[in-house]
């Protein structure tokens, strides 16, 4: 089909851009990760590219403003019929996240693909880490 869309499965609002474009400034190459744990683990963190090594049970979704986004293998089983949208609110990210210092906390937002986007992205599988 000539008129096939690709369907992304991470965004990033503008204001995520802009922070992911100050930090990238700041820090270099970086990557996102969202794992399934609790608390910091349930939120995306952006760490170093050099100080975050991706696991062979992560899966990549795409990239946001150019930076990979990562999440564990067990963690897309339940996200996979979602589209992530990275966005930014106030307070304080994780721990170890890069944002954190700048009173500003990224935050994952979804919403359901509609049967189209399920079918193209059945056709489609999300990038194995170690590929």
């Amino acid at each position: 089909m000539a008129d096939e869309k690709e369907v992304l499965r991470v965004i990033a609002t503008p204001a995520a851009v802009d922070l992911i474009d100050k930090l990238c400034a700041e820090h270099g190459a970086v990557l996102f990760h969202q794992s399934g744990g609790c608390c910091d683990g349930s939120a995306p963190m952006m760490f170093p590219q050099s100080e975050f090594m991706v696991g062979s049970s992560d899966v990549k979704l795409g990239t946001i403003a150019g930076v990979p986004f990562y999440m564990s293998e067990s963690q897309f089983e339940y996200w996979q019929h979602t589209q992530l949208i990275i966005d930014v609110v106030p307070g304080n990210g994780g721990m170890f996240s890069l944002e954190r210092p700048s009173g500003l906390r990224f935050l994952t937002r979804s919403r359901l693909f509609e049967d189209e986007e399920n079918a193209w992205l059945e056709t489609h599988p999300a990038e194995r880490a170690d590929a």
